[in-house]
């Protein structure tokens, strides 16, 4: 039997440490999780997201009382921008989420069919879509999806 040593690369950060472009894609997260429908949980999450050509897309988590019909924050920035700009990449993401205390002191991370959805967008591409996860402690910056997901599921694998 063999051990494989997987490590993944994830900066903390404050947000003044962050440049003026990155604050705003995670202020604009902060900002989407006031479109968030979600009287269910009451946990609002925000996502905001760049394109390689400067525009930006928001979404928020969208519940529902059959709970699997919902939408997390993540995929409804994700689709909303593959549906409106098809043949632009996606470079960066935000995420923020917020309880009825406010803003989550630990950033949050993806779901698993987030994670999912944005590998295949950086397979499609070709292209690393680097990740913000905000917290009031501090934000996480990920340069990939991949470091949340070393082994994961893509095209290759049915190759």
């Amino acid at each position: 039997m063999k051990d494989i040593v997987i490590q993944s690369n994830i900066k903390l950060c404050q947000l003044d440490e962050l440049d003026e472009q990155e604050r705003k894609l995670v202020e604009m997260a902060k900002k989407a999780t006031e479109n968030s429908y979600s009287p269910y949980s009451n946990f609002a999450v925000g996502a905001a997201l760049r394109l390689a050509d400067g525009r930006e897309v928001i979404g928020a988590n969208q519940e529902n009382a059959a709970f699997p019909v919902g939408l997390c924050a993540e995929r409804a920035a994700i689709y909303a921008a593959q549906s409106q700009y098809p043949d632009q990449p996606i470079v960066a993401i935000a995420i923020a989420a917020r309880n009825s205390k406010g803003f989550m002191a630990e950033p949050v991370s993806p779901c698993g069919s987030c994670r999912q959805v944005m590998i295949e967008m950086e397979q499609r591409y070709s292209c690393h879509i680097k990740i913000y996860l905000y917290g009031t402690g501090g934000t996480y910056v990920i340069e990939s999806i991949r470091d949340l997901m070393p082994l994961s599921f893509v095209d290759e694998s049915m190759k």
